[in-house]
């Protein structure tokens, strides 16, 4: 799995080189080391949380691949399946019909169905066995005949029944006598929405995953290996202290993806619309943010070096990510994966937001999602915290 995503590399606060060392090596490019950008004893409390901070944030801007990694290859995903997919809401099923008459006529009226016509059934029933159509429909006096391609039952089944909804239809209006039941069927979203609208949420949860847990985890690992963790716990600076700033700058990370990204699906070529109190996934994704920075801490504190954090994180991040919907409505998944899904706490993340940037649900749809990502906060930092080491 650490071969399929090449995150960064756990440079984001690196330390420079041993200060015994420094006079007989070439003087670092890396990021100033926390410890060393602290004030000293004299210092405000406020003030190493700035020192600290600012190190943290020079740390990560100076780091390429944590930029690519954090911003662009998530995007990537968010571009491509929008592009794919943009135009998914209005495509209809192609059916063709041979011939004329009553049902006929119907079916080339119905906006469900692209229909082609042909002069034979042979013709037809070719275009049929070679995949180029689901399905064709003729009629000869009173008798419709559908025949279609086995191998796409999804397709087949969606045209038969259109064509036996046009049949049922016909057959009352040919009694003469009004229907008894009529039925009104409509989306209980806006008309309006895209599939974009459900794709942006679940990637914005994917890349904050991908940003928290790696920048986490690798940082912890490389601060562990070069002794800046030694070297803190030495300094006036708490260990709350050093978890604080950290925590900020990944919160600043996930404000920012969630900027561009909506930024980006708000485009005229993708036609993303914030419905509802859209406002509300902010507050969550904040959660979301701690709940992954908690994973991400876990992840650290149980790996030694850089190369196994790396695969641990991916291990986590992209399974995750296809099982809790991010890339793929959970509707379509069998009914023991999204029993299974449940207990992911990018599910809970995915699900909320959807609720109150799809949906136009309000602060209700946050409670048990906010609840759910709290718990893993709360469990997920304790084991780290028993886990934790200073040194190597």
């Amino acid at each position: 799995m650490s071969d399929t995503v090449r995150p960064p590399t756990g440079r984001t606060g690196d330390p420079p080189p041993d200060p015994d060392a420094a006079s007989s090596s070439t003087p670092s490019t890396a990021a100033p080391s926390p410890a060393a950008s602290a004030p000293s004893g004299a210092g405000t409390a406020s003030a190493r949380f700035r020192a600290l901070s600012v190190a943290m944030v020079k740390g990560f801007v100076r780091d390429k691949a944590s930029l690519f990694f954090t911003f662009l290859f998530p995007l990537v995903f968010l571009v491509v399946f929008g592009l794919l997919f943009g135009d998914a809401g209005g495509s209809r099923t192609q059916i063709g019909v041979v011939g004329g008459g009553t049902v006929v006529s119907e079916i080339r009226g119905a906006e469900a169905l692209d229909v082609r016509s042909f002069d034979t059934t042979e013709e037809a029933e070719e275009r049929v066995r070679s995949g180029d159509l689901p399905a064709y429909v003729t009629q000869e006096d009173d008798e419709v005949t559908v025949r279609f391609a086995a191998s796409d039952q999804d397709t087949a089944g969606t045209v038969v029944g259109i064509v036996d909804g046009i049949v049922n239809r016909a057959n009352v209006a040919a009694t003469g006598q009004e229907p008894v039941y009529r039925l009104d069927a409509s989306q209980v979203e806006d008309t309006s929405l895209r599939p974009i609208q459900y794709m942006a949420p679940g990637i914005l949860s994917f890349a904050v995953a991908m940003a928290s847990v790696f920048g986490t985890a690798l940082t912890l690992v490389n601060w562990r290996r070069h002794q800046v963790l030694r070297r803190l716990r030495l300094a006036p600076v708490s260990p709350a202290t050093v978890l604080t700033s950290r925590l900020l700058l990944t919160l600043g990370i996930a404000c920012a993806q969630f900027v561009l990204f909506i930024g980006i699906a708000l485009l005229p070529a993708f036609g993303l619309r914030l419905t509802g109190q859209w406002w509300l996934a902010i507050p969550l994704l904040a959660l979301g943010s701690v709940a992954f920075f908690a994973v991400g801490m876990l992840v650290g504190a149980a790996c030694t070096t850089e190369e196994a954090a790396n695969g641990a994180a991916n291990l986590v991040t992209l399974p995750m990510a296809f099982l809790s919907g991010s890339f793929f409505p959970m509707d379509l998944a069998p009914e023991w994966l999204r029993a299974v899904s449940l207990v992911l706490p990018m599910r809970h993340l995915n699900d909320g937001m959807l609720d109150v940037m799809v949906r136009g649900q309000g602060p209700e749809a946050l409670l048990a999602p906010a609840l759910v990502l709290v718990g893993f906060t709360v469990v997920l930092g304790g084991l780290a915290a028993r886990l934790f080491r200073w040194n190597p």
